[in-house]
């Protein structure tokens, strides 16, 4: 048993009955229409179909889960302890400021999520690691309670057992733990879910605040420039905030910093809990990945983390200096991608096959020697996927991108976009997918 042949499975019971499940999928939509799964407003898109996962998988995930976090600790304290070495960063002094500033608690990346070219088994490339503003949870967790329900997943289920992975409550649990060990812990800490109003996704605060306060704490969302530290505690209106869950991602952060002074202040006097820390930024940023593979990178890991790098980190190089960079990354456009050093969902990627010559020599040209990095094109692992049109199942190939949820260290759950795009990791132009795990 494994992902395909499941997925194969599932696709011939919607064509075995077709009008049966189309009036099922409007059934479902509607129920999706009425859910929080929402981004700026307007509902995911999704399809009636899961991405299945077997114990394999997970076993996986698991491996190269611990395998990239051993390798973050390393980079992590090799940044912290040179100063030579934090050069090949290139950040901005408040930010290289904030990073050597201990956050109280050990852990470097306490939530993160790394997204996969994923076609079983080690056949995997990393496409980024996202720490900061990690997402998704919600609409993950909705959509795959909506469709555990339909009739399609009903056949599955009287043979297999099938469960989903739970990204709310036990990211609650996990923060709170992490807090336990926060050199200047409270009894019961006061909890604010904190990212710029205008960047914020709403449904998706709003689903984790409701948890936290389940759980029986005080929660809120908070803007951070409503944040006020005075008398060594920091306040969003009366209540004391002792952990912050933060979801500003740290390039507007800093982009920001003139306009959020307390918050600031608050975090270099460890007078509250950051999670996470300014520290996760040096595994987030995209030139991360051409650090990796530099010698002196590899020279401090071990042999299975090197072969982590060199067999699964596409290669990396900044765009800029030396002019016959330009010349190959031009001449051989369709073996690359361009991207921004740091930015997010997929602001400024662009995949040279998808463009004329004279489109991707402008974009280039726009691009060089301003903080872009270029990138090997990894043609994406695909899988057959099921849609509804005129009332019949129609099946296409799409391409896959794998979220691999880490909470604590540890494997959480999984996150799955699919497009038929060769960039499909924005928040446009994709469909997500609900994740099941089947034994």
């Amino acid at each position: 048993m494994d992902g395909l042949s499941l997925t194969k499975e599932y696709i011939n019971i919607v064509k075995e009955n077709p009008e049966r499940y189309y009036k099922d999928y409007i059934k479902t939509v509607e129920k999706v229409k009425n859910s929080n799964a929402k981004y700026k407003g307007k509902p995911i898109p999704f399809l009636y179909q899961p991405m299945f996962f077997t114990e394999k998988d997970i076993e996986t995930f698991n491996r190269v889960g611990e395998t990239l976090m051993s390798i973050a600790d390393k980079v992590t304290k090799k940044y912290l302890e040179s100063p030579e070495y934090r050069k090949k960063f290139k950040y901005p002094k408040l930010l290289e400021d904030l990073i050597l500033i201990d956050p109280g608690y050990d852990i470097n990346i306490p939530i993160g999520r790394f997204d996969l070219f994923y076609g079983e088994g080690n056949r995997f490339k990393f496409i980024e690691v996202n720490t900061d503003g990690t997402s998704g949870m919600n609409e993950d967790n909705i959509f795959s309670n909506i469709l555990l329900e339909t009739k399609s997943m009903e056949i599955m289920k009287k043979k297999y057992k099938v469960s989903y992975f739970e990204l709310i409550n036990s990211w609650v649990e996990e923060s709170l733990k992490i807090y336990s060990s926060f050199n200047k812990k409270v009894e019961k800490p006061n909890i604010a879910i904190v990212d710029f109003t205008e960047s914020g996704i709403t449904a998706e605060f709003e689903t984790f605040k409701k948890a936290y306060i389940k759980k029986g704490y005080n929660a809120v969302i908070a803007d951070p420039r409503d944040l006020r530290y005075k008398g060594g505690k920091l306040y969003y209106k009366d209540m004391r905030i002792d952990l912050i869950y933060r979801r500003i991602v740290t390039v507007e952060f800093i982009e920001k910093a003139e306009e959020i002074p307390d918050l600031i202040e608050a975090y270099k006097d460890g007078a509250v809990c950051v999670i996470g820390s300014l520290r996760s930024q040096i595994m987030h940023n995209k030139i991360i990945f051409k650090i990796l593979h530099d010698k002196e990178t590899l020279s401090f890991l071990s042999e299975e983390e090197k072969e982590l790098v060199k067999n699964h980190i596409p290669v990396t190089e900044e765009f800029g200096g030396d002019e016959s960079l330009f010349e190959k990354v031009l001449k051989d456009k369709d073996k690359y991608i361009i991207k921004p050093i740091d930015s997010f969902a997929s602001k400024g990627v662009n995949a040279g096959r998808d463009f004329s010559i004279d489109e991707w020599q402008e974009i280039l040209t726009n691009c060089w020697n301003r903080d872009y990095l270029f990138q090997e094109f990894i043609d994406p692992y695909t899988r057959p996927f099921v849609q509804f049109e005129d009332r019949e199942p129609k099946v296409r190939d799409f391409k896959l991108n794998i979220g691999v949820y880490m909470y604590n260290g540890e494997f959480a759950g999984v996150y799955t976009r699919i497009s038929r795009e060769n960039i499909i990791f924005g928040r446009e132009g994709y469909f997500s997918i609900p994740n099941m795990l089947v034994r």
